[in-house]
């Protein structure tokens, strides 16, 4: 997954493209208001215009082209809307592991070590090495579980924004999909950054 770019507080991904906070986001439509949007910001619109129109179309143009990139991303749109709606802080990514993941985060970690020690030492690395494949198949089926939920729990946050633009009170149920999407976003970052330094050991 991309990093999405951090925008000033000001900025609404969304609101650029004139799109609801809403998860499930048609991709031609985004492309093709991306294109349009693009169009008009382009340089040659103003070779007559003044110095401080022109920066002014960069900068809008560069906020247009972070805010399709971001948006575009199912993951970093999700991580955006929570930055956005203030459930999302810089570098809670580094979290501890969740409980439940403890115990194979441990057995993980230990295997993790005897094969490093096991290359240092050239001892015989295929056991350990079937171990790790293993324990990658393992946390590779728990991301594509966290995904599932991560898209039921998009379905149920988007339902909330129909309700409310509707003029119901559905402040308790936003709050609640807004709290889990941020839990199952920091899941799967933890999930991920496992499968990635097994990745790395096994190369």
């Amino acid at each position: 997954m991309s990093t999405p770019t951090q925008a000033p507080v000001s900025t609404d991904y969304f609101a650029v493209f004139s799109l609801p906070r809403k998860l499930w986001i048609e991709m031609n439509a985004l492309e093709q208001k991306f294109l349009q949007l693009s169009w008009k910001l382009h340089p040659d619109n103003f070779v007559n215009a003044g110095d401080a129109e022109r920066e002014a179309s960069l900068r809008r143009s560069s906020e247009l082209n972070d805010a399709y990139r971001t948006l575009r991303d199912p993951m970093d749109r999700v991580e955006y809307l929570l930055g956005l709606e203030g459930a999302r802080r810089e570098g809670e990514q580094k979290q501890q592991a969740p409980p439940e993941l403890l115990e194979e985060v441990f057995e993980l970690n230990e295997s993790l070590d005897e094969l490093r020690e096991a290359k240092a030492e050239g001892g015989d690395l295929a056991v350990l090495r079937a171990r790790l494949e293993s324990a990658e198949k393992n946390f590779q089926h728990q991301l594509e579980q966290v995904d599932g939920e991560l898209f039921a729990t998009a379905k149920q946050w988007d339902a909330t924004v129909d309700a409310e633009a509707s003029g119901a009170n559905v402040h308790g149920e936003r709050e609640a999909a807004k709290s889990r999407l941020n839990e199952l976003l920091n899941r799967r970052s933890y999930i991920r950054n496992l499968v990635v330094n097994v990745q790395k050991e096994l190369l």
